[in-house]
């Protein structure tokens, strides 16, 4: 990965931007793809689109990603001065106790923990409580004084940074997804160099993790002949995974092409015909009722869009601490522009009794 590729990731990894706050995030993503489209717009709740042209009669196809993380919010302040909390999205009782946090204000961030019982303090048959029941520890001295400093309604995130790891392993929080905006703006940008014959966009949407709300707006106000959403998904490969939900998803092992429900099976051939011609290994995932994705939303948009999702593999999913690797993301944004430049040769895509 060159260092300007880079140097986007991390600014996108940087960012807080929990569902319903992701407007940060969006304008770091807009600037990059700014310099290459022919157009950006964003929509009144965030969703962020650029805009390639193409020929009048040539296809169009939207490769999308979704630009919120998961998080807390402030749901309440105590007389005592301590913030009570509640989801934003999926967030995980079990690695929330004993972090450092942000609390996002309209004036700043304000720095916390969330509260811990000191293990000497626990009994052993301790279960984590509901984040419903934890707590962020501001260093007010009561209520009064927090409220002067938070608002109910405030988002909260971990307090992470990017780290490193061995043989192009990189951790953090939120890889879920900036991981999958970054390759639809990279996929975008080489396709573009290409000058193809369709029109492309590139897409960042918003409230993924509250259920798909941003691609159902977006899916409505564009019309496409084709939609690939590129998200997370379970990396397998960790002695902990549970055998009933393997996968056999490997990180490294190149993007996952997601099989059944929202995937159109012509899309899906053609995506991994593409993959065959250029030597890009890609894994398959079976998805037999829904994709947990921006695709479950754009396939049903309009009269129904051939729709496919696209995996990167990600370890410790809704953690802190999730992992990627690198190779993965650069493989995945190179076999979707070129299939991208090459979606006239396959379209219409449809399904002949």
């Amino acid at each position: 990965m060159e260092e300007t590729q880079r140097q986007f990731l991390d600014s996108l990894l940087s960012m807080a931007t929990p569902s319903g706050f992701e407007a940060s995030g969006q304008r770091v993503w807009l600037d990059y793809v700014s310099t290459f489209a022919d157009e950006t717009r964003v929509d009144d709740y965030g969703n962020a689109v650029a805009v390639y042209e193409g020929s009048n009669d040539a296809p169009s196809i939207a490769l999308a990603g979704h630009g919120d993380e998961i998080g807390l919010m402030v749901r309440d302040v105590t007389e005592e001065g301590f913030l009570k909390l509640s989801r934003i999205g999926g967030s995980d009782k079990t690695v929330t106790r004993g972090q450092h946090v942000t609390v996002h204000t309209a004036d700043g961030p304000v720095s916390g923990v969330i509260g811990q019982v000191a293990i000497h303090l626990r009994t052993n048959d301790d279960e984590p409580d509901e984040i419903e029941k934890q707590y962020v520890d501001i260093g007010a001295a009561d209520g009064e004084s927090a409220e002067e400093l938070v608002d109910v309604g405030d988002p909260v995130t971990f307090s992470t940074e990017v780290h490193d790891l061995q043989n192009g392993l990189v951790s953090g929080r939120g890889m879920d997804n900036r991981v999958g905006i970054w390759t639809a703006a990279e996929a975008f940008r080489r396709v573009v160099e290409t000058e193809p014959a369709a029109t492309i966009y590139a897409v960042s949407t918003v409230q993924e993790e509250l259920g798909t709300k941003g691609a159902a707006m977006v899916g409505f106000e564009l019309d496409l002949d084709a939609a690939i959403a590129i998200d997370v998904t379970h990396a397998t490969d960790t002695p902990e995974s549970p055998s009933g939900h393997g996968s056999g998803v490997d990180l490294g092992g190149g993007p996952v092409v997601f099989r059944g429900s929202a995937n159109h099976p012509a899309l899906v051939d053609a995506t991994r015909a593409v993959a065959s011609d250029d030597g890009v290994d890609v894994q398959l995932q079976a998805a037999g009722i829904a994709t947990g994705t921006d695709a479950d939303a754009f396939y049903t948009s309009r009269g129904g869009v051939p729709s496919l999702s696209v995996g990167i593999p990600n370890r410790y999913m809704h953690t802190p601490v999730e992992v990627v690797d690198l190779s993965d993301l650069t493989a995945t944004a190179d076999l979707l522009a070129s299939f991208a430049g090459r979606v006239e040769a396959f379209t219409p895509f449809s399904v002949s009794p």
